[in-house]
């Protein structure tokens, strides 16, 4: 675990510590039987939010490539997510990111009022970074990009705190992260991979029983996607 940064130690033992990652028997969207899972709507007090805050961010800043002029979280998980990340780019780096923006949809448009199908920064024109929490089989992340590029907006890329890494389904080579890339041609990056938290859960001297660690390890022999 040396070889990891910092901020990527204290996202995964905060979300390890904090119940976030949890270890035991869930059933996912796919239907599989998973040895755990992860829930970014448990990241709220004030020291968890700190630390998902401080991941995003200094995930963000490492892709030294990225451009973008707004952070758009989808609703729902993804609404906090944008807010926090913009937020702790702007203390980590004011010069370039003081004037940085969010941008969140509504699952309904609003007909008073303002009116309209987002909340915050317009997006016409702008080059716009989408955050979440995960990818399954990219389907929020699909309407997401439609619904910013019908706006005007140029997705320029994703960055989602876990990368499972796991296979679409038993006739796809492809993680739903490897889909995303290869339908859109977009950067898609991640806080955390599961090689990552296997590794974490091995080396960091957690509360994680071994018997949770080979569960999870023969997950992913079973399902890992080859992109």
């Amino acid at each position: 675990m040396a070889s990891l940064p910092p901020y990527k130690v204290d996202f995964l033992k905060s979300s390890i510590e904090g119940g976030v990652l949890k270890f035991g028997t869930f059933e996912l969207k796919s239907k599989r039987i998973s040895p755990y899972f992860f829930n970014a709507g448990l990241f709220y007090t004030g020291s968890l939010i700190q630390s998902i805050a401080n991941a995003f961010a200094h995930t963000i800043i490492d892709a030294a490539d990225l451009e973008f002029d707004v952070i758009f979280g989808p609703a729902y998980k993804g609404i906090p997510l944008a807010v926090q990340t913009v937020a702790r780019l702007s203390v980590l780096d004011p010069k370039k990111y003081s004037s940085l923006c969010y941008t969140f949809d509504r699952k309904e448009v609003k007909d008073h009022g303002e009116g309209g199908s987002f909340v915050g920064a317009p997006l016409k024109g702008k080059k716009v970074l989408i955050v979440d929490d995960v990818v399954t089989d990219g389907a929020a992340k699909r309407e997401a990009i439609e619904k910013i590029r019908k706006a005007g907006g140029i997705v320029v890329g994703i960055v989602v705190a876990v990368d499972r890494m796991e296979r679409l389904s038993e006739a796809s080579g492809l993680s739903g992260i490897g889909a995303l890339r290869k339908e859109y041609g977009l950067p898609i990056l991640a806080i955390l991979t599961l090689d990552e938290i296997i590794d974490g859960m091995k080396g960091l001297g957690l509360s994680v029983s071994e018997d949770d660690i080979k569960k999870v390890e023969e997950y992913r022999a079973k399902y890992k996607a080859d992109s």
